[in-house]
């Protein structure tokens, strides 16, 4: 079993940049693969970006293609969201989310979560 704490959101403006941390409890939290999922009032939550086991394979939303990265580091138990260029649609709840992986993949399926942090709140000002 692994335990989620995001942090590093707030308020920024358009452009501006933030880096979540996704911090997990547990010895065994390089065998599980990482997402990061936004969702804003009144829309279902959405994929943002996936990162495996090892930190080598990466999947991202178009929306957020080129402007967000994904980053691990299984030494410290953390995965981190650079997000640079934000704009005011990129405004929401963001949530980490672990699935224990046999292989070194991910996924951009929200259902196949096993475990999921308490979310941290981005807002970005136009």
């Amino acid at each position: 079993q692994v335990q989620l704490v995001e942090s590093g959101g707030g308020l920024v403006q358009a452009g501006g940049s933030l880096r979540l941390s996704c911090s997990a409890s547990g010895r065994t939290f390089s065998r599980y693969g990482v997402g990061w999922f936004r969702q804003a009032p009144g829309k279902e939550r959405e994929f943002v970006a996936a990162v495996s086991r090892s930190g080598y394979v990466i999947f991202y939303a178009d929306s957020v293609k080129g402007r967000f990265t994904i980053s691990r580091d299984n030494a410290k138990n953390t995965v981190y969201l650079q997000m640079n260029s934000l704009k005011p649609e990129d405004t929401a709840v963001y949530f980490c989310a672990a699935q224990y992986r046999i292989v070194d993949t991910s996924t951009r399926d929200v259902s196949e979560y096993d475990y999921w942090g308490q979310g941290t709140q981005v807002t970005v000002s136009s």
